[in-house]
């Protein structure tokens, strides 16, 4: 009974919830909890033995109580019921082959059947045309879909931090190593691996509890589905081939085939120097991608983040907490940005607000000298271009984000206009630093990028010195990699920032700088990695 395993209970719960059809909030309160329980250095069974789990944020009194349950019984009595009722099996498969789960769950309720092995069946032998409201269309989709499904990708990938997770969770339960593309740091993972270093381990597929159907198996190789869709090939490799396999299960299909036959090695190490290569790490094996600087930039260079919130907006922290977790991970300065007013959805700040902050951050600097908190806001640009907070006041500041909240499916043009007169009048200010939030205002799998023009954005920024930000709340990752390179190919910094909301928010910087690896940022081109001047 540990932090992992009780997470991983809660993302099964969540994941029976969401197929059930229960509220989006009721879903996304139990994958916080368990992202909280996953990352938090606090033993938590020790907590909720103690009565004190509700001390963690996110935990309120109904995910307390089936974290007693599960650690006074091990397991969950409604998730018993949820999967005797949600058939699992089917709703993964099926949403992995475009399938809603409630046509899987009629469909197998309908037949009797609860595996895919069972459904096999019935289709083979023509029960699936005698169920109502299933057509010959849907009949040939799910025919053809079981015997490719080995083969499928899902329709949406899986945001960074949770596909992390994840593979993290199956490679230590199997004793393997995490692959494919969570391991490249990309955005959103759709091919998932683990390379296992034993066949024997594969015979423990079936019992992983985020695997709800194996979908083929062989002495070298399995394919597993979660409840949630997603597939993921475990791999078996003996010593002597596992560092071949692990490049091979890591690297893009397209990257992997361009490095011809792979040699038989223990390490991925030795893989590229008997290929005659320099190592390229895990982020930059993608097709097409140049070979990384000697100074790629690392998550150890980073000497302060600049751009978190606190309780005076929409934040779980005040200035003192968020400043003292931040001085905890080694850094030097923070720069508080919380809202301004403008952003409506959330409290922000105005005039009056930002001024009476002042005296907090000032307090909270002779706690921490010689560590320095910034005065910073993430101010809003205005429909005009203009932003959020009169000149005096962003004068004052030493740090400011400027950031786009509303319009982001104006057109190409006013949008851009709309941004590049806010750049510009954000230059004629006395801020020291400057830089633009999220650029591209994208919401991983909910809002696709906004029409901004970085080709113009970028020549403003080279004009006016304001740097653009990778923002690394997982649903962001906002500027992606491939407009990031574009950005350093233009000569414009950039800047790694977390938008915490909270303490454990600030761990999102793993995520903001992969992305930054994974265009190839030099360690001086990311200005959070230089000293505070």
């Amino acid at each position: 009974m540990d932090n992992a395993y009780l997470a991983e209970r809660l993302e099964a719960l969540a994941a029976l919830l969401d197929l059930g059809g229960s509220s989006y909030h009721a879903v996304r309160a139990y994958r916080r909890a368990a992202e909280l329980i996953r990352s938090t250095p606090a033993d938590v069974p020790a907590l909720v033995r103690a009565g004190r789990a509700t001390e963690l944020a996110g935990i309120g009194p109904g995910i307390d109580a089936r974290l007693r349950e599960l650690v006074e019984t091990g397991e969950l009595a409604e998730l018993r019921e949820l999967e005797a009722e949600a058939l699992p099996e089917l709703v993964g498969v099926g949403r992995l082959l475009g399938l809603s789960p409630k046509r899987m769950r009629d469909l197998g309720h309908a037949l009797g059947v609860r595996t895919i092995a069972e459904l096999k069946e019935a289709a083979e032998g023509g029960r699936l045309a005698g169920v109502r409201g299933i057509g010959p269309k849907t009949v040939e989709q799910i025919r053809s879909g079981l015997a490719a499904a080995a083969e499928a990708r899902p329709a949406r990938g899986m945001t960074l931090n949770r596909a992390r997770a994840l593979v993290g969770e199956l490679a230590a339960a199997l004793g393997g190593e995490a692959a494919g593309d969570p391991r490249r740091w990309r955005d959103l993972s759709s091919r998932f691996a683990v390379v296992v270093p034993t066949p024997a381990a594969l015979r423990d597929v079936e019992r992983l509890p985020q695997i709800v159907a194996v979908l083929e198996r062989d002495e070298r190789r399995a394919v597993g589905v979660t409840a949630d869709g997603y597939p993921i090939e475990f791999v078996a490799a003996p010593p002597e081939r596992f560092g071949t396999e692990l490049v091979r299960a890591t690297g893009s299909p397209e990257y992997v085939v361009s490095l011809g036959p792979l040699p038989r090695a223990e390490t991925e190490a030795e893989v590229y120097r008997l290929l005659g290569l320099p190592f390229r790490p895990p982020e930059l094996r993608e097709a097409g991608v140049p070979e990384p600087p000697d100074d790629l930039v690392r998550l150890e260079d980073v000497r302060g983040d600049l751009h978190v919130h606190t309780t005076a907006s929409d934040g779980k922290a005040t200035v003192l907490e968020m400043a003292e977790a931040a001085r905890a991970l080694g850094y030097e300065y923070l720069a508080i940005c919380d809202h301004t007013k403008a952003v409506r959805v959330v409290e922000g700040l105005d005039a009056d607000g930002i001024r009476r902050q002042a005296e907090e951050i000032a307090a909270a600097n002779e706690a921490l000298a010689p560590f320095r908190i910034l005065r910073g806001s993430e101010c809003d640009i205005l429909p005009d271009g203009s932003l959020d907070l009169p000149d005096d006041v962003l004068d004052e500041l030493e740090w400011l984000q400027i950031s786009l909240h509303a319009g982001q499916r104006w057109d190409a043009q006013a949008l851009t206009d709309r941004v590049l007169e806010a750049m510009r009048h954000a230059a004629t200010l006395k801020v020291g630093a400057r830089c633009l939030s999220h650029p591209k205002g994208r919401i991983l799998n909910h809002r696709p990028e906004n029409a901004l023009d970085l080709d113009q954005v970028f020549e403003v920024a080279l004009e006016t010195g304001i740097a653009l930000e990778i923002n690394g709340l997982p649903d962001r990752l906002d500027l992606s990699a491939k407009h990031a390179r574009r950005a350093l190919e233009a000569g414009v910094p950039l800047v790694c920032s977390t938008d915490a909301h909270s303490v454990r928010g600030l761990g999102n910087m793993a995520l903001t700088v992969a992305t930054a690896r994974r265009a190839g940022a030099r360690r001086g081109e990311v200005l959070n990695t230089l000293p505070r001047v």
